[in-house]
């Protein structure tokens, strides 16, 4: 009787466990569902959820970013930023979009060191550069000597 406790036990344990990581996931996919559906409120829940759950996750903070952009805050919009590229320092999209940020506040430093990472790692939005680098020579100051 006891065994069969015993097994009892750890199965439901399993199946809570399985069903547990499976939930995970979900609120990330919903969550990136809702903003393609235009629904910010509902997305950027489902989203900071997902973060409750799956702290590592730099899906989520990319989409966060994305929901503060459109909110135009631009802090919380740059922290989510650097949290995706701290948890994936990889992700092109992240470092594009902190490149725009820096660019508005002009900090040329930040753009030239992001840039040259950029053109490293780019995969899909390597058109983009051009821009970046048409963005920097049109702000950046010109030195009269």
């Amino acid at each position: 009787m006891l065994k069969n406790l015993k097994l009892l036990l750890i199965i439901f344990i399993l199946i809570n466990s399985l069903n547990f990581s499976f939930a995970k996931e979900d609120f990330f996919n919903e969550g990136k569902l809702k903003f393609d559906e235009k629904k910010i409120d509902d997305s950027k829940f489902l989203l900071q959820r997902n973060i409750v759950f799956n702290p590592k996750h730099a899906g989520s903070y990319l989409y966060l970013a994305k929901i503060y952009n459109l909110e135009k805050n631009e802090k919380e919009e740059e922290k989510n930023l650097n949290t995706t590229l701290l948890l994936e320092p990889d992700n092109e999209e992240a470092i594009f979009m902190l490149i725009n940020i820096s660019l508005k506040k002009s900090d040329f430093k930040k753009v030239n060191d992001l840039k040259k990472k950029f053109s490293v790692i780019c995969n899909k939005l390597c058109e983009k550069i051009s821009s970046i680098d048409e963005n920097l020579k049109s702000i950046e100051p010109k030195n009269e000597s």
